[in-house]
């Protein structure tokens, strides 16, 4: 990997992060067409965590409300949400790994997100109460949760789980937006406690093969193109429609199926 690809793999991840269009399945993709051999899960962890700087510094009002008072309900809806994605993430690890090195579900998961998407914008509109942080559910939150354990499989959002699942519990859209991005932190989080040891302490899966300079290019400009890639997203989840993300990433999932199954021009 060369340091023009790590910062344009770092620019692709502070995009995408924060759109619900999948950064990992971008990732995964874009290492295919650019060719690149190296460990990708790791790399795909460190410019997760340039994004999880961006969340911090936009979001911080709500990060210190609950440093400051940790004993509240948004804390507690957070936990809830937080442990199916643990649980996931701890008994389906080594699977997980495999499909990043594989990507042979890529194509389907870029589909699947879509079809998440669809069914999402069209429950949202249905007629009843919309729901806030004091009427959110447990049970809405684990959905939640549950939808963001399973987007660890590229080319599924984790951004586009998280509100699809938000906004058809009908959630209030401005604040399925901060919850989903306030639940990436310990996403973030669990992804470097499972696997940055274990890569480091790996020779062949620690920063050898990737190079540090090209960590560090690819998180710093993760970070700052996050930065104003969430201000954008708060906004557009708030005023506007999923379904043109929907049909960006359907049509991603066609042509990655058509280059797997037919052309075999990076796959």
């Amino acid at each position: 990997m060369s340091i023009f690809e790590a910062i344009i793999l770092g620019a692709v991840q502070g995009i995408t992060e924060f759109l619900p269009v999948s950064s990992s399945g971008h990732l995964v993709l874009l290492q295919k067409i650019f060719d690149i051999t190296e460990p990708a899960l790791l790399f795909d962890t460190m410019v997760h965590v340039g994004t999880l700087a961006a969340v911090f510094i936009v979001l911080w009002a709500d990060i210190w409300n609950i440093l400051r008072h940790p004993i509240q309900r948004l804390t507690s809806l957070l936990i809830a949400a937080t442990l199916p994605t643990v649980l996931i993430a701890l008994v389906f690890k080594d699977l997980i790994e495999a499909i990043f090195a594989s990507a042979a579900f890529l194509g389907f998961a870029f589909l699947s997100t879509g079809l998440l998407l669809i069914i999402a914008d069209r429950l949202s509109k249905r007629p009843g109460m919309t729901k806030t942080e004091r009427t959110l559910q447990w049970n809405d939150a684990v959905i939640i949760g549950f939808l963001q354990g399973v987007a660890i499989i590229p080319g599924l959002s984790r951004s586009g789980a998280t509100l699809s699942a938000a906004l058809s519990r009908k959630v209030d859209r401005n604040f399925a937006a901060r919850f989903s991005f306030l639940l990436s932190i310990p996403a973030i989080l669990g992804a470097l406690v499972l696997q940055v040891p274990a890569a480091l302490g790996n020779a062949s899966g620690g920063t050898e093969g990737i190079g540090a300079a090209n960590l560090i290019a690819g998180t710093l400009t993760a970070g700052v193109v996050g930065f104003f890639s969430i201000q954008g997203m708060l906004n557009l989840v708030r005023k506007g429609s999923l379904w043109g993300f929907a049909l960006y990433v359907g049509v991603l999932g066609i042509l990655i199926l058509v280059d797997q199954y037919g052309t075999h021009f990076f796959f």
